[in-house]
């Protein structure tokens, strides 16, 4: 008796969910490492262009190896459909521009990733977007900031720094209720912890770079459409000729159509590929990297030089009992903590030897930053207070080695604090 995708367990559906045979035989998507792709008649062509038939045309578009990655991510998030894009920003500025449009609003979670609030903050409002921001944690804060301008709601699964878990399906009932759709970044929290779409996000973004990837090889990025909003909407009179045409795929159609097409954030088939390569161990990387975590955080806990540390697996953390109950028990693999000031965390850093003190999380290794002198460098007292960032605090991407050693190498650095 054979399976397909819709039955597919979840830990077998990032093995095999989306894929196909390919005509050599090859058990892996092939890296297509071509620009372009020829057809034998101009009519065939044609027809590919006006979408009468399927094909590749040019790799900024579309290419084979991309394809074999989206139709993988779509299977494993429960989506419709997905789009491959060069990074996680590139992936949540083409999704969010397919939306919006000049004279409209996000209104986005105020606990977000520096590139992220940099792009909503900065970049959009140059081009007649603005963005209000509200505490991801208050729902009458959510609803309160819905206007007659709001077109998008935006918001992370895990704060990043700030560790604030905003429960999910509480924020979909509000934005459904004013038919606006909710575009959730689950690059932390992975599809490993939860499927968005099942939680009510319309649209999930990802950073492949990260936890998809597991190995810090490649960068990527990747839009899912959860197929679950109404695009025929009076919100949404740019969607109508998409929605005409392609009906519960206007979002998707939108995107690669129009807003991908031009701004031509594509990835590298060797960079998909790559992607899909680790997408095949998510489980099992993310098993540990939740474990670990775990586990470094009560011993830092428990430390008598660390102030206070921030991982919503333990007990006392605020978002504890959203988190259990919305990720089945499981925490994720980041975590934040606080010495005594910025000097005592930057000797911390320093006395460190197996984790590694770089601006990335989601890799097999532990990596450690100080965001404060880092990522959230260029940015006021008061928007590093509003993103949870302060100078005491340290982020830190628990890895996948074993437990003992991150914890050692831990405390032989606390031990210069």
């Amino acid at each position: 008796m054979g399976v397909v995708d819709g039955k597919l367990r979840f830990d077998t559906k990032l093995i095999h969910g989306g894929s196909s045979r390919d005509a050599s035989g090859a058990t892996k998507t092939p890296i297509v490492q071509a620009s372009a792709f020829a057809y034998n008649t101009a009519e065939e062509l044609e027809d590919v262009f006006r979408g009468r038939a399927v094909g590749q045309v040019y790799t900024r578009i579309g290419n084979p190896t991309l394809e074999g990655l989206e139709k993988r991510l779509a299977a494993v998030e429960d989506g419709i459909a997905a789009v491959i894009t060069s990074s996680g920003m590139s992936a949540i500025t083409t999704a969010v521009m397919a939306v919006v449009r000049s004279g409209d609003e996000i209104l986005s979670s105020s606990s977000l990733f520096g590139g992220t609030y940099s792009l909503f903050h900065d970049t959009l409002s140059n081009y007649g977007i603005t963005t209000s921001f509200f505490d991801p944690v208050d729902l009458w804060a959510l609803e309160a900031g819905i206007n007659e301008r709001t077109r998008l709601i935006f918001v992370e699964t895990i704060g990043n720094p700030k560790m604030d878990v905003p429960d999910i399906a509480a924020f979909s009932a509000v934005a459904k209720k004013h038919g606006i759709p909710l575009m959730v970044d689950a690059t932390v929290s992975t599809p490993y912890l939860a499927r968005m779409r099942e939680l009510g996000a319309d649209i999930i973004v990802h950073s492949t770079s990260k936890y998809i990837n597991g190995t810090a090889n490649s960068i990527g990025g990747a839009i899912i459409d959860a197929g679950s909003f109404n695009w025929n909407s009076a919100l949404f009179p740019h969607f109508e000729p998409f929605y005409k045409k392609y009906r519960n795929f206007a979002f998707t159609a939108r995107v690669r159509k129009l807003i991908h097409k031009d701004f031509g954030a594509c990835a590298a088939p060797l960079n998909a590929f790559l992607s899909g390569e680790g997408l095949e161990t998510l489980s099992l990387r993310m098993e540990r990297h939740c474990s670990n975590a775990m586990k470094l955080a009560s011993f830092l806990h428990a430390h008598p030089k660390v102030a206070w540390v921030n991982y919503p697996g333990l007990a006392d953390s605020p978002f504890h009992n959203v988190a259990r109950r919305q990720f089945n028990g499981r925490f994720g693999g980041l975590l934040t903590f606080g010495l005594a000031d910025r000097a005592a965390a930057f000797r911390f850093i320093n006395g460190l030897t197996l984790a590694k003190n770089l601006a990335n999380i989601g890799d097999t290794k532990t990596l450690v930053i100080h965001p404060a002198s880092t990522i959230c460098a260029d940015y006021t007292p008061e928007v590093k207070a509003l993103m949870g960032v302060s100078e005491e605090l340290v982020r830190v991407s628990v890895g996948i080695e074993a437990p003992e050693d991150i914890q050692d190498d831990f405390a032989t650095a606390l031990e210069q604090v």
